[in-house]
């Protein structure tokens, strides 16, 4: 199989899950998420039509920016945890970040930006779960950080973020979805309209995402095939 019949496959289940939804196929867009696989792979998904990408290494995605940097259109988002000390690095490259989850990176990233005379389209990544292995914000700790958010005229807040539960038990993982949508509502309450995004499904849980919301999922082992 190569990445572009992988991905067309995955076009075609994304599809299927939006009708099963009554949701119109442009509702949902394909992320997919190029961490551990090389430029080439990239150009590959590129070709098939993708423009953006994910990445959740700091070090990783700025070398593969700067090896396609010439390419026209190609964008990269940064779904990865974020510490201050990489903030730059991300100012640089990325059009959006997933992860955002604390002020704090909320404030280097925006005095950076502010630096680089560039904007940046952000996402909340909300702790659904409660594992120890995820990051994110406390779901009730989510409209006040929205609401700080205004401060930083770089950040531009387009929605929320999640890694459901790691379990096979599709009523769990549809259970951080729906905590998801019910949120969503919380921070438009909170901040106003513009705040649509929610970013949430995986490879292994998209098409359930789908039917319970999702407007981006981050697709990457059923397009690329296993990690490099």
């Amino acid at each position: 199989m190569t990445v572009a019949s992988n991905q067309a496959a995955v076009e075609a289940r994304i599809a299927a899950a939006c009708t099963r939804a009554g949701r119109a196929r442009g509702t949902v867009r394909l992320l997919p998420v190029s961490k551990t696989h090389p430029a080439p792979v990239v150009l590959e998904a590129y070709e098939a039509g993708c423009r953006r990408f994910g990445e959740n290494k700091v070090q990783e995605a700025s070398a593969k920016a700067a090896e396609l940097a010439s390419v026209p259109g190609l964008e990269w988002s940064f779904i990865g945890h974020l510490q201050t000390n990489k903030a730059r690095d991300v100012a640089t490259f990325a059009a959006e970040f997933q992860a955002l989850d604390s002020l704090r990176v909320a404030a280097e990233l925006d005095r950076r930006l502010q630096a680089l005379g560039r904007g940046l389209d952000v996402l909340i990544e909300v702790d659904t779960s409660g594992e120890q292995t995820k990051f994110g914000v406390a779901p009730d700790d989510v409209p006040a950080l929205a609401a700080q958010l205004g401060a930083f005229s770089a950040l531009r807040l387009r929605g929320l973020m999640t890694i459901a539960a790691n379990t096979p038990d599709p009523q769990v993982i549809a259970g951080c979805f729906d905590t998801m949508v019910a949120l969503r509502e919380r921070v438009r309450d909170a901040v106003g309209a513009g705040c649509d995004e929610l970013s949430m499904g995986m490879s292994g849980d998209y098409e359930l995402a789908i039917e319970h919301g999702s407007t981006c999922v981050r697709i990457g082992t059923a397009i690329f095939g296993a990690r490099g």
